[in-house]
C-alpha cells in the first residue's frame, strides 16, 4: 500500500471517530482524550530518551491519561482536583527520581521532562473537553460547533501553508529548525485561515451554537489560531530535531504518531479557548 493510501485510510478512521467522541462529549469524550495523552506522552518520552533524558514513564504516562479524566470529574462534581493534588504528583515524580535515576541518571532531566511530558500532552488535550462543555454553548450541537471551530481552523492552516509554500516557495522560515517551511507558506496559512474562520462563524457557528462573533473578531480569531498552530508544530520540530528523529512514531500508518498530527492542537484548543471567553457572543434574535 502506498503512503498515500495509507494516509487517506488512517484519516478515514481516526477523523469520523474523532468527531463522534466529540458529539457524544462527557465521559466518552473525557476517555478518549485520556487515551490519547497517554499516547502522547509516551511518544514524547521516546523523543526525549532518544535525546539523551530518561524520563519515568511508568508514573509520566499514566498522570497524563489521567488529567482529562479528571477535568471531567471536576465538571460533573464527582471530584475537583486541588493545586495540593497536582502538587503532590510533582513531589512523587522528584522523589521517584531519588531510587529510578540516581546521581548518574540526569536526575533533573528526568523529572523535568516527565512533568512537561504531562502538562503538554494531557494537560494542554483537556482543553477540548473544556471547549466541548463551555458555558455559552447549550447542547450537543453547541458543543460540537465549538470543538469543531479551531480544530477546521488548525486544518486549513496547514493545507494552506503547504500548497501557497509548494506554490510560492521563497526564503526558509526557520531552517534550522524546519527545512521545508518558508515565509510564504506561513503567510498563505495565515491569511486561508482569516478567511475559513469568517466562513465557519457565518455559516456553520452561528446556526449550530446560536453563537457569533463580529466580523473583525472572526478574522483576528483566525489570524490568532493560525500562528498558534504553526508554533505548535514548530515545537515539535524543535523537539524531534534536538533528538534527532524524524517521526514521534510509526503509531498511525502514513502520518507518524499521535504528536506529529497533534502537535498544533496542543497550542490551539488552549488558546481558542481563552479567545472565546472574550469574542463570543450569543446571536441576537
Amino acid at each position: 500500500m502506498s503512503e498515500l493510501a495509507k494516509r487517506v485510510l488512517a484519516a478515514l478512521v481516526a477523523a469520523p471517530l474523532a468527531l463522534v467522541m466529540i458529539y457524544l462529549g462527557g465521559l466518552p469524550l473525557a476517555a478518549f482524550l485520556a487515551a490519547v495523552s497517554a499516547g502522547c506522552a509516551w511518544e514524547l518520552y521516546r523523543i526525549a530518551r532518544a535525546g539523551g533524558l530518561d524520563p519515568l514513564d511508568p508514573i509520566g504516562i499514566p498522570l497524563a491519561g489521567a488529567v482529562p479524566l479528571a477535568v471531567y470529574s471536576a465538571a460533573i462534581g464527582l471530584y475537583r482536583p486541588t493545586l495540593g493534588v497536582a502538587a503532590i504528583a510533582v513531589l512523587v515524580i522528584l522523589a521517584a527520581v531519588i531510587w529510578a535515576r540516581g546521581t548518574q541518571g540526569h536526575p533533573l532531566g528526568a523529572a523535568a521532562v516527565t512533568v512537561l511530558g504531562v502538562v503538554y500532552t494531557g494537560g494542554l488535550l483537556s482543553f477540548g473537553y473544556a471547549l466541548r462543555e463551555y458555558p455559552y454553548a447549550i447542547g450537543d450541537r453547541a458543543g460540537t460547533a465549538l470543538v469543531v471551530f479551531p480544530l477546521v481552523l488548525t486544518w486549513a492552516s496547514d493545507i494552506g501553508a503547504y500548497f501557497v509554500g509548494r506554490s510560492v516557495g521563497g526564503p526558509k522560515l526557520i531552517p534550522a529548525v524546519s527545512p521545508a517551511k518558508t515565509i510564504s507558506g506561513a503567510l498563505g496559512g495565515l491569511l486561508t485561515t482569516i478567511v475559513v474562520s469568517w466562513v465557519y462563524v457565518r455559516f456553520a457557528l452561528v446556526p449550530l451554537s446560536g453563537l457569533t462573533m463580529s466580523v473583525p473578531a472572526a478574522l483576528v480569531f483566525g489570524a490568532i489560531i493560525s500562528v498558534g498552530a504553526q508554533i505548535g508544530d514548530l515545537v515539535e520540530s524543535l523537539l524531534k530535531r534536538e533528538a534527532n528523529v524524524k517521526d514521534s512514531s510509526r503509531l498511525i500508518p502514513g502520518h507518524g504518531g499521535l504528536l506529529d498530527r497533534l502537535d498544533s492542537l496542543l497550542f490551539v484548543l488552549p488558546i481558542a479557548y481563552v479567545l472565546f471567553g472574550w469574542m463570543l457572543a450569543p446571536v441576537v434574535r
